[in-house]
């Protein structure tokens, strides 16, 4: 063999060295997982939750960046633009991969197509929930009340594309009945509002809603599972209160942009999968009333199912209702809703 043909073999041999050396290496620092909703909100008590124990499974720190902004299409379009090298990556939800093709006609994002699946974080439950002293004991008085006042019941929600916004969607639109719809820039300041009394009802996340539920501020009615929750053992199922067509959860799933390379992706899913097998990590999702996937369930195949079947339901339920949103002035926590009568200005951004 000469000595030109053994020069370019020992550089081949050199590259592929290096390429796979430098494959092994990820990460080599930080990762940046965009929460495209507002601190303390439940998608970021997910994301930082499994973060935390995937920082030490990778050996760098997932960095949390909240990005805020219409429905949280914000800051999952930014992800969906981001390098595909494994540092950026994001946490989604029901909204941003199920509801948004339908709020959104100038989406620019497909969630079907544009990303490469991670894997599922939590479930959340729903929970229909009053204002203390909202005069309906259970969910068929309420039901009563709702078709007998609907206009004049004062719904709040977290925005438009918010998982509060769409779960009061479909409840609403299977009981044919419209309320006055008050929305606020996150979950944080309609939960306030709905302590305070100035909001009638609201759907919300378990891990939303349960300490005041447990506190007595709020009142709930129903939990919108197939089977009662571990957290909130007393709640009925809606089924069981009476309206079994109500059934919905919502989900977190992490997400990395379109091109993300398979060993890659594949660390981040092992990472996260252990975070979800950890016992400190599962209890904390659970105490807050969510729910764990059994493995299969953690794949990045199931979770494009899962997207794919998200986007189909939640296209006819949500056509053409964005524009019903009410917004409170200023949309900001202590806001006082207008009355039902007030005429709907452009929905507010929502941040949940």
């Amino acid at each position: 063999m000469n000595r030109h043909v053994k020069a370019l073999l020992s550089g081949a041999v050199a590259l592929a060295a290096a390429a796979g050396t430098a494959l092994a290496a990820y990460p080599e620092r930080p990762i940046t997982m965009i929460v495209p909703f507002a601190a303390g909100g439940p998608t970021d008590t997910i994301a930082r939750i499994v973060g935390e124990h995937m920082s030490k499974t990778l050996g760098q720190t997932v960095v949390i960046e909240n990005v805020t902004g219409a429905g949280g299409t914000t800051g999952i379009t930014r992800g969906a633009q981001a390098a595909p090298d494994g540092y950026t990556i994001m946490m989604g939800h029901m909204g941003t991969h199920g509801a948004s093709p339908a709020l959104y006609p100038n989406l620019k994002y497909d969630p079907t197509k544009d990303f490469t699946p991670i894997g599922l974080a939590a479930g959340t439950p729903i929970i229909i929930v009053t204002r203390k002293d909202f005069p309906a004991k259970d969910l068929k008085e309420f039901i009563a009340k709702m078709k007998a006042e609907g206009p004049k019941l004062n719904e709040g929600n977290a925005g438009v594309g918010s998982v509060s916004h769409t779960t009061c969607t479909l409840l609403t639109s299977q009981l044919g009945i419209k309320t006055a719809r008050v929305t606020y820039k996150g979950t944080g300041p309609m939960i306030n509002d709905l302590v305070g009394g100035q909001v009638d009802f609201g759907c919300d996340q378990i891990v939303s809603v349960a300490q005041q539920i447990k506190a007595g501020t709020i009142k709930a009615l129903a939990i919108a599972t197939p089977e009662r929750s571990p957290a909130l053992p007393d709640l009925p199922t809606t089924k069981e209160a009476g309206m079994p067509e109500y059934e919905v959860s919502a989900w977190n799933a992490v997400f990395g942009p379109k091109g993300l390379p398979a060993d890659i992706a594949g660390k981040l899913n092992d990472a996260l999968v252990k975070a979800l097998d950890d016992e400190h990590t599962r209890k904390r999702i659970l105490d807050l009333g969510g729910t764990i996937a059994d493995k299969p369930g953690r794949s990045p195949a199931a979770l494009q199912k899962l997207v794919e079947s998200e986007v189909a339901r939640w296209n006819p339920v949500l056509k053409g209702i964005a524009a019903q949103a009410v917004n409170p002035a200023g949309a900001t926590s202590g806001a006082t809703p207008p009355p039902a009568a007030a005429p709907a200005p452009a929905p507010a951004p929502a941040q949940k």
